[in-house]
Parts: structure tokens; C-alpha cells; sequence
């Protein structure tokens, strides 16, 4: 009953939390406070591309595979782009330098390589993407990784699907997340099951309005389950974004009842969310991969983190007490 409780309470704080993280004042005090920092730490793998590979190395000892984010959104330059796509291109050369690269993902937010540019910039930004995307996966699958678009909120929605049908054209499997919290997912979904799509199913952590998205938790949470059912039927490749042990459960009934064997799915979780499901569900037999972020953009990636899960903000509320 605490535990539903706590649930209840946090999924009320999480419209204001999200709201909240737009704020630039707010954004620069906490990044300031030492104690953000060290919370921090728990979700996010660092800041260098050394320490990303770090912790690739020790999660592939784990038996564990990983997608890695290099952090930031919403850029607003083309250097600032430019500087995303050469973090991921110096990530792939290192992974592959360190014999880390095979089996490993990059997971790309298109608006961190132009996607959000302004209209005052003179660029289109949906094409600027693209380019910058492009060379994203040739660098991936050169050297033996694969890539996978992250979506972001409901205005980027079609321009990502259009930047994943170009990229599909050179990489087939090149992989898509869809968010289950939209109204308009299931038609997506259904639109992405054709044989090697690879999609990664997630609730969603954007603050969306209730035109376009399901706002109640067990709406969003039926959406889930409906979403699991069109991909585990599909001829894609499912994977599945979830920490909630329903969800984790739900989708090996779906496995099982459609015959897909432990190598057709996957699950992936969060990094430092969870660790010893990670490692309960590897040594079950089931392919696992983490969703690895690292770099110094942190903010936008880590208050989505306290505003979907009980346990993260509970964690940092409890950080701040014991240091207050």
C-alpha cells in the first residue's frame, strides 16, 4: 500500500517536474549544487568519451548489452551539432579501438544535430539532421554497431520517422523509439513491424498535452500492454523499454504465446535503474541492453529520470536530506 502510494504521489509531481525542467534559473542552480552532481552519477556514465567506454567495458562483462547516448537536445547552432555528431564518431572509433563495438548501439535525440535549429539559422534543420544522422550510422554499422533514433516530443515526431525512412534506405535495421504515452503510437507501431524493423517501446517522459497523449497512468500503462502486443506479433525486432516488473513480465507472456525466441526481443533498461533486474533478467537467458548516457548536458535527461520513476525521486530527496 506505501508503495502504491508513493507511485500515486510522484506521478502527481511529475507534470510540475517536467515544468520545471525548462526553466534556465532553475537548470543553472542545480547543476550548481555538489549533491545534484553526485546523484547524478548513478544515472549518468560520466562525462568523457573514456568514461563511456569504461563502463561499456564493464557492462559487457556483466553479460549485459548497451546503446549509448552522448547527452544534449535542442541545439540551437550548427556548431553545436557538428560538436554531437564528432562526440558519436569519436564514441564509435573508441569502442572500436577497444574491440567494444560489435554488438553495441548509439542512440541519437535528432534535435542535439539540428533538428531544432531555428528558422532564423537559414538552415532546414530536418535536413540537417539527416546529414548529420547519416553520417552517425555509416560511422555504426562501419565498425560493426548499430543505431537507434530516440524520439522526443510529439512535434518531432514525423520529422523523425521521415529521417529514419532515408536512413533506412543504406540500413534497414536502423532502430526507432516510439512513445506508448501518444494517441497516435499504435498506428505508428503498426506501421513498424515489417521484418527487421527494430523498435523501442517506451511510456514516454515529455510533458504532452491530453489532445495528443493518454495523461492518466493506467491509460498510459493499457497503451503499453496494446504496443507490446503489435510488436511482439510483428515480424520485427521488439524492444522493450521498461523497469516496471508488470511490464517485464507482460512482455515474456507475449514472447512465450508468440513463439519468439530469447535472440527475435529484447529488454532494455535504464542506466543505474534497477542493476540487479538487469543482471536477474541476463542470467535468465534474455538479451539485455542498457541505455548508457554520458557527457555534460545532463540536465534535460536526468530531471525525465526523477519525474518517471518513484524510486529515482525518492533517491535524490533522500540524497538532499542526508547532505541538507
Amino acid at each position: 500500500m506505501a508503495a502504491d502510494t508513493e507511485e500515486t504521489l510522484v506521478y502527481l509531481l511529475r507534470k510540475p517536474i517536467l515544468v520545471v525542467s525548462d526553466s534556465a534559473a532553475v537548470r543553472d542552480l542545480s547543476t550548481r549544487l555538489p549533491v545534484t552532481r553526485t546523484v547524478v552519477q548513478r544515472f549518468v556514465a560520466g562525462e568523457t568519451t573514456a568514461s563511456a567506454v569504461a563502463a561499456v567495458r564493464s557492462l559487457h562483462d556483466a553479460g549485459l548489452q548497451v546503446t549509448l547516448d552522448h547527452l544534449g537536445e535542442n541545439t540551437v547552432t550548427t556548431a553545436q551539432a557538428d560538436a554531437t555528431v564528432a562526440a558519436y564518431l569519436e564514441v564509435l572509433a573508441a569502442l572500436s579501438a577497444a574491440g567494444l563495438a560489435r554488438g553495441a548501439e548509439v542512440s541519437v535525440k535528432l534535435s542535439a544535430i539540428g533538428q531544432a535549429l531555428p528558422a532564423s539559422s537559414g538552415v532546414d534543420g530536418q535536413q540537417y539532421a539527416a546529414v548529420g544522422a547519416r553520417k552517425i550510422a555509416d560511422a555504426a554499422y562501419g565498425c560493426g554497431a548499430r543505431m537507434n533514433l530516440d524520439m522526443e516530443d510529439h512535434t518531432t515526431v514525423d520529422s523523425t520517422l521521415a529521417i529514419l525512412r532515408e536512413l533506412r534506405e543504406a540500413h534497414p535495421d536502423v532502430a526507432v523509439a516510439v512513445q506508448a504515452m501518444l494517441r497516435r503510437s499504435e498506428a505508428d507501431l503498426r506501421a513498424l513491424t515489417g521484418p527487421g524493423s527494430r523498435v523501442r517501446l517506451v511510456k514516454g517522459a515529455y510533458d504532452e498535452p491530453a489532445e495528443v497523449a493518454y495523461t492518466d497512468r493506467a491509460e498510459v500503462d493499457l497503451a503499453y500492454v496494446r504496443g507490446m502486443k503489435i510488436l511482439m506479433a510483428g515480424q520485427g525486432y521488439p524492444m522493450i523499454g521498461s523497469h516496471d516488473p508488470r511490464m517485464i513480465a507482460i512482455a515474456e507472456r507475449l514472447a512465450a504465446d508468440h513463439g519468439r525466441t530469447p535472440d527475435s526481443w529484447e529488454h532494455q533498461l535504464l542506466y543505474g535503474i534497477r542493476p540487479e533486474e538487469q543482471r536477474r533478467l541476463a542470467a535468465a537467458g534474455r538479451t539485455v541492453r542498457v541505455y548508457l548516457p554520458y557527457g555534460t548536458d545532463w540536465y534535460g535527461y536526468f530531471t525525465r529520470r526523477l519525474a518517471e520513476r518513484p524510486a529515482n525521486l525518492l533517491f535524490f530527496l533522500r540524497a538532499l536530506a542526508t547532505r541538507s
